[in-house]
């Protein structure tokens, strides 16, 4: 199975001003990240509006990106559906398409129970070969799904491998990355808990601040795991004004999209009933990125397909 570690980039699903999807946009963006030197991309999840896109445009996103990473880089898809049905079918989808594994949340308006949960993982991962990533959110779900669950699903499972925790709750990622040493692994969620998650066990960073700063996220997880703890706290404490506005702002697709936009990648508008950024917003995102020094052209040129 696909060794996930790392920073990985969750990205965005750039669009044009009619909402329709920008597919040489996609595909340059993907490119720029490889050039990047980020460890893998994750697609299809919340940063890419998979909520607001069809199965027909969600099928697409998979097929484009295998063929434009094309085995540079693992490819982690979001195989995320309100009924195991459909996410059987996303996640089929994915492993027949060549991604590398799947990221899968909980129904996200059931608010299902954990016993409940745990038979969605399951049915989803047996119907596959190649790794599930399972996700805990509960500012997106409505439900925190326990350590025991977590643990049991990658005990009993054997392709549940790793945990996206994004519940905020360090105590978690510590637990999970302890209690269940050979068996699942962990990647933060939280992305202003990314450090601090590394130190209690993670192994990996499924990131939205990655989008936009990907070559200090990557020194930043580097340096930790070289172990240049005073370096990594460096860059974190670079990196964390950023990440508190994308935690904190309930915005972060449209600012991930507009600062993609600035960076001379492809963004766009969100989907409605999401709306663009207030001119504030846009304001204190430039500010924040110029502290970073990303603000930076990016030329368009593809290789040859």
């Amino acid at each position: 199975m696909t060794n996930l570690k790392g920073v990985y980039p969750v990205l965005v699903t750039p669009m044009y001003e009619d909402e329709s999807i920008n597919w040489d946009g996609f595909r340059q963006n993907i490119e720029y990240f490889i050039k990047q030197g980020v460890d893998g991309l994750a697609i299809n999840g919340s940063t890419g509006e998979f909520v607001s896109l069809s199965k027909e445009e969600r099928f697409k996103a998979v097929e484009v990106a295998v063929k434009q990473v094309a085995g540079r880089l693992p490819l982690v898809v979001g195989t995320a559906a309100e009924t195991t049905e459909e996410a059987i079918e996303y996640t089929q989808q994915a492993e027949e398409t060549g991604a590398d594994a799947a990221l899968l949340i909980n129904s996200y308006y059931a608010h299902p129970k954990d016993e409940e949960i745990y038979e969605h993982f399951k049915a989803v991962a047996e119907s596959v070969s190649f790794p599930i990533m399972i996700y805990n959110n509960p500012f997106t779900s409505g439900v925190n799904i326990s350590v025991d669950t977590i643990l049991r699903a990658g005990r009993e499972v054997k392709n549940i491998t790793h945990i996206k925790e994004s519940s905020g709750e360090i105590r978690n990622v510590r637990d999970i990355s302890r209690q269940g040493k050979g068996f699942i692994k962990t990647f933060c969620g939280a992305d202003d808990m990314v450090l601090e998650s590394f130190m209690v066990g993670a192994e990996g960073w499924i990131s939205v601040a990655g989008n936009i700063a990907p070559r200090i996220a990557k020194d930043m997880y580097d340096a930790y795991a070289e172990g240049d703890i005073e370096r990594a706290w460096e860059l974190y404490d670079k990196l964390l004004p950023l990440c508190n506005f994308l935690e904190g702002s309930g915005k972060y697709v449209q600012i991930t999209k507009h600062a993609m936009d600035l960076k001379g990648l492809a963004g766009g508008p969100a989907r409605r009933p999401r709306l663009g950024l207030s001119q504030e917003e846009q304001e204190t995102l430039k500010h924040l990125m110029g502290q970073l020094d990303v603000l930076t052209s990016f030329s368009r040129n593809l290789p040859p397909q």
